[in-house]
């Protein structure tokens, strides 16, 4: 029986929630830097893999747990996710040592790569096509809200304990947990296929190796940094596991992911899109800075500037989402392509001014809605089969996270190889901008609307 739509709300709540729950996690964590580091004594560059080893454990996390939502349903590997999320905030609120708070991260981590990818899998199985952009636009509006709300909810916690900002995870947790045995659909034809264990193995040592290495490089000093024993073993171990990965899937009874989804140029133009949206996520971190170094303001109030670009983005993700289901993904995506790179190219400009920054912080923010939200999954919710979704999610998950990373060392390290601090940003900023402007290009070549094919 199809769901109704009183159903099909409830569980577009839940999985709103979870997404919540895992987003709020990154933009809280900020604020609450500086007690962790007092709490436990430590330096700058440890402090760093609060972050960083979240990153990485996120980047593992999602292929696997959203090919397990193929293999063994949505709803279990959701709750799943849930539980291994809640169970990490449980290490970090009761941890003794900074190596458990950690240990807890990486958990926490594991857990929440899966959220996203099951969630908008999901929609693809619950939803009719012509009402997937609009859920999927309201899923993409969490991140913007999450960046809203969170450093203002850490602020207040901050105020008592540190622990608070992630003991409030287990709660909420527990009540997504309890409302998504009720409300998400049951397993059914559970796969017996062997699992593809190595495959798996081979995957996260290769990406985990990538990661590492990524984040070690120093583009300042490029050559001197890729010979470095910190960089030259991890990117020789990713270039030995990531092709061996490949060879194997193309062998596996099931694999973990399909090597048949990159005969699709569809596909592969969607994932390219996402790195391209993956670096210009990341030249966004660097915007506070940018405003410190051109316009003298303090950290803080750099921060509050930020609010019209994330307000932007928490109204552009329902918006784009609504669009879909009319004019379909190709030109939402195009429109967000373009809108990305005129607000880049107006950060380039050498005499930033206020209003530059405000203008290009609503335009970047409607552009990023338009990539980071709902139109390039509903994309490929369009060009996948239904037990491939949750893989193809986790893909494009992968895709943006390696975006993110290229983009973090690439915009830090060119700015820091100028001789001026703004000049540096903004030299970034403007080859972010090129990229996207090729990226627009090459997006002639995607599908051209809602008449395309659509697999339900």
């Amino acid at each position: 029986m199809a769901p109704t739509k009183l159903h099909r709300g409830r569980v577009l709540a839940i999985l709103f929630a979870g997404v919540l729950m895992g987003a709020l996690d990154i933009a809280i964590v900020g604020p609450a830097l500086p007690a962790l580091q007092a709490a436990f004594l430590v330096d700058s560059r440890a402090l760093s893999w609060v972050f960083g080893i979240y990153i990485l454990f996120y980047i593992l996390g999602a292929p696997l747990m959203a090919k397990l939502s193929d293999r063994y349903g949505r709803r279990p590997i959701y709750i799943a996710d849930v539980g291994l999320f809640a169970a990490g905030s449980a290490m970090v609120v009761f941890s003794p040592s900074f190596q458990v708070l950690l240990i807890g991260r990486a958990v926490q981590a594991f857990g929440a790569g899966g959220i996203l990818p099951v969630a908008s899998a999901v929609v693809g199985d619950v939803f009719p096509k012509e009402k997937r952009g609009s859920a999927l636009g309201m899923i993409g509006a969490v991140f913007g809200l999450a960046f809203l709300l969170g450093p203002l909810l850490g602020g207040l916690l901050l105020q008592w304990s540190w622990r608070l900002l992630f003991l409030i995870n287990l709660p909420l947790a527990g009540l997504i947990i309890w409302e998504s045995m009720r409300v998400l659909p049951a397993p059914q034809g559970i796969s017996q296929k062997p699992l593809d264990f190595f495959g798996g193995a081979l995957l996260s040592i290769g990406l985990g190796a990538f990661a590492w290495a990524i984040g070690q490089l120093n583009v300042t000093e490029f050559t001197e940094s890729i010979k470095s024993l910190a960089v030259f073993p991890f990117i020789f171990l990713a270039l030995i596991c990531l092709p061996a990965f490949y060879w194997v899937e193309r062998r596996a009874t099931d694999p973990l992911i399909d090597p048949h989804l990159f005969i699709s140029s569809q596909v592969r133009l969607i994932g390219t899109i996402a790195v391209a949206a993956g670096l210009c996520e990341a030249g966004m971190v660097f915007l506070p800075v940018l405003l410190v170094a051109g316009l003298g303001v303090s950290e803080a109030d750099a921060s509050l500037m930020l609010l019209p670009l994330v307000l932007a983005l928490i109204v552009g993700a329902p918006t784009a989402g609504r669009f879909l289901d009319r004019v379909g993904p190709k030109p939402v995506i195009q429109i967000g392509l373009l809108l990305t790179m005129a607000g880049l190219l107006l950060l380039s400009v050498r005499d930033l001014t206020l209003q530059n920054f405000y203008v290009s912080g609503v335009i970047l923010g409607l552009g990023l809605s338009a990539l980071l939200g709902a139109p390039l999954r509903y994309a490929l919710i369009s060009e996948t089969k239904k037990e491939q979704r949750g893989a193809a999610q986790g893909l494009l998950t992968l895709f943006l996270c390696v975006g993110q990373l290229c983009g973090s060392a690439f915009v830090g390290g060119v700015a820091a190889s100028r001789a001026s601090e703004l000049m540096g940003y903004q030299d970034a900023l403007f080859m972010v901008a090129i990229a996207m402007g090729a990226t627009l290009f090459l997006s002639k070549a995607l599908r051209g609307n809602r008449s395309g094919k659509v697999n339900l």
